[in-house]
């Protein structure tokens, strides 16, 4: 299916009819004007400004680290450079778990230092009084449930979750209270195909799988993966549609090289 050019800007209502008249949803993060300039001119319907930033731009080993300051910086960027896509920010680790007051305080200040459309939290009955606070101040959610990588200390690993029939049945009760509680959509992360499909069914809002199968109402995928900037991610879920990595590599040892050898800058390229 072709992007619809009559859509100016994406909402979340525009989210909402798709769901209703059987369109996937496009998701993919971004960190910086340029690659959200890009995914925007491409036509993709929702970029996230994830924490995945603390991974893919500052190098740590898990998304804890990264604050909601740093959080802002990169959703001005992207905002800035997305004309038509929705722009969804993470809310990072510590600034919403335990106090519903703080989580309040936090979503706003993304909203009004950022410009952008809405945010994103992880977790399901845990957090209910901080989606409720947000969601009752006017502030757009998006849900996260399944494998939520802002509890991978508890967790243990990366490993699917929801595998067996609690887990699973939790998932099913959170999507529902999100629902519930007036989100317009939830990321749901690492878990089995069928039960993704069947948690999809079961709500009227959108669906948007990472590593959760085909049956969710849309995608979405850390840029910096699908466009192989990184040959030592390896995720099942993962389709590389770029090896941007050996190109890259290959064109600064070209430019390494023609600067040693003097033939960069040549007559042509010298004032």
């Amino acid at each position: 299916m072709s992007v619809n050019k009559e859509i100016k800007r994406i909402t979340t209502e525009t989210l909402r009819k798709m769901k209703f008249d059987g369109e996937r949803i496009s998701m993919l993060t971004a960190y910086d004007f340029t690659m959200a300039t890009l995914a925007d001119k491409a036509g993709l319907d929702t970029i996230l400004v994830g924490d995945s930033a603390a991974n893919v731009m500052s190098g740590y080993e898990t998304t804890l680290p990264i604050t909601l300051d740093q959080m802002i910086y990169h959703a001005q960027c992207v905002v800035r450079g997305a004309k038509r896509a929705l722009v969804v920010v993470d809310l990072p680790f510590g600034t919403y778990q335990s106090d519903p007051k703080k989580a309040l305080d936090s979503a706003v200040r993304v909203m009004k230092e950022t410009g952008a459309h809405a945010l994103k939290l992880e977790g399901g009955k845990e957090i209910e009084e901080s989606i409720r606070n947000i969601v009752n101040a006017g502030i757009p959610v998006m849900g996260h449930l399944g494998l939520t990588p802002q509890s991978i200390n508890q967790f243990g690993s990366y490993k699917v979750r929801a595998k067996d029939d609690a887990e699973a049945q939790k998932l099913m009760d959170d999507a529902k209270l999100l629902e519930e509680l007036g989100c317009f959509s939830f990321v749901m992360e690492k878990i089995p195909a069928e039960l993704a499909a069947k948690v999809t069914a079961s709500v009227s809002i959108p669906t948007i799988g990472i590593g959760a199968g085909n049956g969710c109402d849309g995608q979405v995928l850390v840029i910096h993966d699908m466009l192989g900037l990184n040959n030592d991610f390896k995720p099942k879920f993962v389709r590389r549609y770029l090896n941007l990595e050996d190109e890259i590599v290959g064109a600064v040892e070209q430019y390494v090289a023609d600067v040693k050898s003097s033939d960069f800058p040549n007559s042509n390229e010298q004032y």
